[in-house]
């Protein structure tokens, strides 16, 4: 039974209300908890690129992904360098009880073509797509852009990769679920995967396969291995791209179909999911997995129910209850919110994180 439920976590002893344990609360998770017990060192390799004033979002997705995550975790940080002091400043105060490494990167592109990398898009923003070639040792990687807040384990995602089939090197999410409000169909230059395209803020990368591969492209007869295939394709189409490197790998994925895994909008949750009506299904089912505040909504005033789960995560405290620090008050925050679009469906902002929350008393007093 889950009542008077007493869990060890970093030295604090806390006690979770029975009407957040449902009665199998002990079950729910148990794939997750064997598949622990066999691969108990299985680390996880999560990457951001930080410029400019990314520096507190940054951190706060860090945070989240700290909260539920069971395996290791190892960070890789790309970062101007006038912010590498400020991160090691404030991850080396994080209480990772050995979970968690991390490791500073300045930005780099190829030293030929920097100039034209960097001023793609927003500045850094195409960072993202030398990583294979940067991150050699690393088998595989979870890419996610710095707006992204996790609320459920990165595991979850990370399982995704036993997933792929033999052909697949990467998974996204669509770019909308509604091709009446997409942005590719009604108004792309380029080709694009899909119906409505794929979006790259959060992107599950096996790299080994990504380097190996051959890519088919409407640029010579000869496929082309992802260091050859990058700059001739901006060639091509810097003049008719709009989204940077978001709009390169929906070219590349649309000569390359069966390369991509396509995963649930609940992964990749958006204002565009809420803000013209509900239209991300498995989210109102499940609740949201992973948030993504695109186009800056955690840091003003036109969706607010985006800025509560921010700062509510912003301002936990390691070590709090996470009912009552966190949870508790973003709902209270959430319901002030019912007046917007997105603030009607508030519930599926919580769904999961409070599944989330449960899972993780249930683990922890499992040992």
């Amino acid at each position: 039974r889950c009542k008077n439920l007493s869990v060890s976590f970093w030295n604090s002893y806390w006690m979770l209300p029975s009407d957040v344990c449902g009665k199998n609360c002990f079950w729910e998770a148990a794939f997750r908890y064997d598949y622990m017990k066999t691969h108990p060192s299985e680390k996880m390799h999560l990457a951001v690129v930080a410029c400019g004033e990314r520096l507190e979002e940054t951190v706060t997705m860090l945070r989240s992904a700290i909260i539920f995550s069971i395996r290791p975790l190892h960070f890789h940080i790309f970062a101007e360098d006038q912010l590498h002091e400020s991160f090691k400043d404030i991850l080396d105060e994080f209480p990772y009880e050995g979970r968690v490494n991390y490791t500073l990167y300045p930005i780099t592109f190829p030293s030929e073509s920097a100039a034209e990398w960097k001023k793609l898009f927003k500045p850094c923003a195409s960072q993202r797509l030398f990583l294979p070639l940067i991150l050699k040792n690393v088998d595989s990687l979870l890419y996610v852009d710095t707006d992204i807040l996790f609320l459920r384990p990165v595991d979850d995602i990370w399982s995704f990769l036993r997933k792929f089939n033999s052909t697949q090197i990467a998974a996204m999410a669509p770019e909308h679920e509604e091709p009446r409000i997409g942005w590719y169909n009604r108004f792309a230059r380029h080709p694009y995967y899909g119906v409505t395209g794929i979006n790259s803020g959060v992107m599950l990368m096996n790299m080994t396969r990504i380097r190996r591969k051959y890519f088919k492209n409407d640029m010579t007869p000869v496929r082309l291995q992802w260091g050859e295939i990058l700059m001739p394709l901006l060639k091509k189409y810097k003049l008719n791209i709009t989204w940077g490197d978001q709009d390169l790998l929906n070219i590349i994925f649309f000569h390359n179909p069966e390369s991509l895994y396509v995963f649930p909008c609940q992964w990749n949750y958006r204002p565009d999911h809420c803000i013209y009506g509900s239209n991300c299904k498995a989210a109102e089912e499940e609740g949201i997995f992973i948030l993504h505040g695109n186009r800056g909504v955690y840091h003003d005033d036109k969706q607010p129910t985006f800025r509560a789960v921010y700062e509510a995560i912003k301002n936990y405290s390691f070590g709090d209850d996470l009912v009552h620090s966190l949870l508790q008050p973003l709902e209270r925050e959430l319901q002030k919110t019912t007046h917007t679009y997105c603030g009607r469906v508030y519930k599926v902002f919580i769904k999961q994180l409070t599944k989330s929350i449960r899972d993780l008393y249930a683990r922890r007093s499992k040992g």
